[in-house]
């Protein structure tokens, strides 16, 4: 028990020093947690990876309102803003998530076939692929 509280008091230490204080939400994860999500969170959410900062905000900001949480939606709309989201991407990545939402609810409902979609996507890649304008930027390949 003494390392969980020794893991707390760093973590603390850390939170602090990256945001000013240590939000109360997070003073009430159980000792086993906090050490774990701190990590999770500042390396792959703050953290410089492949993905910059402004898009996995944006990406945050969609994924909270699928879900309907209002807490992560707050933070993620001025995490984005903070890493320099406009209103107009922060509108979007909202507007994004709704259709996507609404494409998903509908195909799950109707039980369409999970092997005719994914043969039906890839064709729908490669007529697009092919059908590029000469001077347009590579995209990235479907995975089979």
């Amino acid at each position: 028990m003494a390392q969980a509280v020794g893991n707390r008091t760093q973590v603390y230490r850390e939170v602090e020093q990256m945001f000013g204080r240590v939000p109360e939400w997070l003073k009430r994860m159980p000792d086993e947690v906090v050490g774990g999500f701190w990590s999770l969170y500042s390396g792959l959410d703050l953290g410089e990876t492949k993905i910059p900062n402004k898009y996995k905000e944006l990406i945050g900001l969609a994924v909270s309102g699928a879900t309907h949480c209002k807490y992560c939606t707050f933070f993620h709309a001025e995490a984005a803003r903070l890493f320099g989201a406009t209103e107009d991407e922060i509108a979007e990545a909202a507007a994004l998530s709704g259709v996507t939402m609404m494409a998903s609810t509908f195909i799950n409902a109707e039980q369409i076939d999970y092997d005719a979609f994914r043969k039906e996507t890839q064709e729908i890649v490669k007529y697009v692929r092919e059908h590029q304008p000469k001077s347009a930027p590579a995209q990235p390949q479907a995975r089979a």
